[in-house]
Formats: structure tokens, sequence, C-alpha cells
């Protein structure tokens, strides 16, 4: 029977969130064993992100993480998602992703967003300021010009080893960011996975307005978001729950804390507002039996077009997370009915 995610690829990107009673150590660890895992599991890229100065989120540098990840697999592509281009200069950056292709040819992804530091304080430390997102167009240019050797900036100055290689580029849409990867001609990753006007609107714009580059001959569009499954659509809720207090702890006392364990989440006497939050953290995200997930992929995959599904989903029990994407890569055909 054919289905709607028949020759849709699937990737994972990982946070690196820390749990309660645990250092950064070891969220980083264990997002290089999932990182095998997906590889064993079939998934086609794993992608890990940049956070500064969040208790909870322990991947900060991502291409010293993704080195780590493509050192301990052997065919997964491997990238980010992403380097935040605002907070860089791009010919640093260019030689941080030149130094990866170079060591594993082939493999390698730059995801690049335009966020810049969420607080005065991370902003001030990374030496920009908010404005610094307002030139990511001119900076995504001048990143692409040390690989291809077009840059004009600084004529008389090379990126090497980049230039003369060529590590695929990808734009995470916050913003005018569809807008940015259409004329830039690159690959872009929006989310979320449920469709919704805003999305489905972004991404007409996105095709309407692509031009062909040397990076991409046509559009080519990643749907990013949260996928939660269980053997019950409760159990794949509550594989919800950690990420969604986090959200709302942020929300009323200004810290993203590690994950907490369901059970003492369901356990707390919230506030009105934090409960507000807490409810609002828990929808808009694909969840449930695989047979239900399967149901709203195909749905969302149909809307959008999409030609890839980014997963990224945290909660604090590791086991049922790497369940929840053992079950998603089967009803995705990635793996035997019976792996």
């Amino acid at each position: 029977m054919t289905s709607s995610l028949d020759g849709v690829r699937f990737s994972v990107l990982d946070r690196s969130r820390t749990r309660e009673g645990e250092d950064g150590a070891e969220a980083l660890r264990a997002t290089v064993r999932l990182a095998r895992e997906a590889e064993a599991l079939g998934y086609h890229r794993f992608w890990v992100s940049e956070h500064h100065s969040v208790p909870g989120v322990a991947g900060s540098a991502p291409t010293v993480l993704a080195a780590a990840v493509a050192g301990a697999t052997s065919a997964i592509r491997v990238g980010t998602g992403g380097v935040m281009l605002p907070n860089h200069q791009p010919m640093v950056v260019a030689e941080q992703f030149g130094v990866l292709e170079a060591l594993f040819p082939g493999r390698i992804d730059m995801g690049l967003g335009r966020s810049v530091g969420f607080t005065d304080g991370i902003r001030r430390a990374l030496g920009r300021d908010k404005e610094d997102a307002d030139r990511f167009a001119e900076q995504l240019e001048e990143l692409l010009g040390w690989f291809t050797g077009a840059q004009t900036a600084h004529p008389q100055v090379h990126a090497r080893p980049a230039e003369g290689l060529r590590v695929p580029p990808y734009v995470l849409a916050t913003g005018e960011g569809a807008s940015i990867a259409a004329a830039a001609g690159l690959p872009l990753v929006i989310g979320d996975l449920r469709g919704r006007e805003r999305l489905l609107t972004a991404i007409d714009a996105y095709r309407a307005a692509f031009r062909p580059s040397p990076w991409a001959d046509e559009p080519y569009v990643v749907v990013a978001g949260t996928v939660a499954v269980a053997g019950t659509e409760e159990e794949a809720r509550r594989l919800l729950v950690p990420e969604a207090w986090s959200g709302a702890y942020s929300r009323t006392r200004g810290a993203f804390p590690p994950l907490a364990p369901v059970e003492r989440i369901e356990e707390l006497a919230m506030t009105e507002k934090q409960r507000g939050f807490f409810e609002s953290g828990l929808a808009g995200h694909v969840h449930g039996t695989e047979e239900q997930v399967r149901e709203e992929l195909e749905r969302a995959v149909k809307e959008s077009g999409a030609q890839e599904v980014l997963v990224t989903t945290s909660t604090y029990d590791r086991g049922a997370l790497h369940d929840s994407y053992r079950r998603l890569a089967r009803l995705a055909g990635l793996t035997r009915t019976d792996a």
C-alpha cells in the first residue's frame, strides 16, 4: 500500500538536554549515543544545536559536538540545527565546517540560523546585539563565498581548508528566514509538523521565490517538530510533559531548567499562569501510537509537500525517548517491522 511517507527522509535534531541530577558531560555523551542509535535505525541525518548560558541545555558548541558525533558514527549525515550565524564571524564558521568536511567527507551539513543570544547579558558576552540578526543575509552570502572563493569582503584572505569544499547549507526559518533561503537558493528548514496555515504560506512563498543556485537546483523543504510515539496515546503524551514543564518554568521564573521526572511534575501545585504555559507546551506536537502518528505525519507531509521530516524530541526518560525513535523509524519504514 502506497503511503505519502514513501521516499520522505527522516532525521533527528538533538539539543543535548540535561536531566535533573546530571551534568552537561553526561548530556553530551547521551547525544553521541543517540546518534549511534539513529544511524542504526536508518535516519538520514543527525543534527545538534547551539544554545548559550541555558542551564537545561549542554549543547553550546555545535561544530565541536558534531565532530564527536561524526567520529562515533560511520554513515549518517551530521550537522547543525543550527549554528547561529549572527553570533560568529562567517570566516570562522567556514573554517570550522571546512575542518569537519575534510575529516568526514560527504557527511557534513551546515544548518544555519539567524537568532542571537536571548538575553542582553548573553549578547554582551558574545559581543553581539539584537541588530546583528538583521545582517543574516549579508553574513550568509559571505559565508558561502568563503567556500566558493567568491567572497569580496576580504579579497586577500582564504578560509582553509573550506575553500573549494562543498558543505550543503540549510537555512533555519525564523521570521524572514524563508525569503532569505529562497533568494539564496538554499534548502529550507521550517516548523512545525502540523501544517498550520502560516507554515504552509511560508513554504508556498519560499517555493515561488526560489532562485536556483550552485547549492540547490530546486526548492527543498524540511519540516521540523516534536514527535512522540509510544504504545498508547497517553504514554506518548507523558513523554511531552518534562519539556512542557521546563518551558512553563522558564516563562514564569526566567530560567530554563533541566528536565524533571514526569511523576514529580504531575505532583506539582502549579500556579494558574504556569498551568497555562504548561498546557500550551503540551499542545501542537505530533504524538500517539504508531498508527496515530503515521496518519498525522502523512497529513503534514501531504499538505506541506516536504521532502524531509526533522524530529526533535526531549523527555526525562532516555529509554522511553529511544523507544519513541525506534517506533518512529518503524512506522516510517526505516527499519524492519520487527526491529
